[in-house]
């Protein structure tokens, strides 16, 4: 189990890897894209359209993405994997 788990945390870290160098924030370009997508995808404003559910269910799937994005360039992959695992954070064996 713990090879399991070892191998998921190596999974994530080249992913959150992947995420990072494909937004490097050191490059105008890339804030200029996420700086866009953080609107289109309103990162900071609610998706409730009142009366319309199609629309506020089409919202939050764009809010997701967004949450994906962040969560993949700023957290670690051991948070990573507690989110994706049920909550549940990683437990290391002690090689000893």
């Amino acid at each position: 189990m713990a090879n399991i788990i070892e191998m998921t945390l190596d999974f994530l870290g080249g992913r959150k890897r992947a995420y990072q160098l494909t937004f490097k924030l050191n490059q105008p370009a890339n804030v200029a894209v996420l700086d866009d997508l953080s609107k289109f995808c309103r990162a900071s404003e609610t998706c409730a359209v009142p009366g319309n559910h199609d629309k506020t269910m089409m919202l939050l799937g764009r809010q997701e993405v967004w949450l994906r994005l962040q969560q993949h360039l700023n957290l670690p992959q051991e948070t990573l994997f507690a989110l994706y695992s049920g909550g549940q954070p990683p437990q290391h064996k002690d090689k000893s």
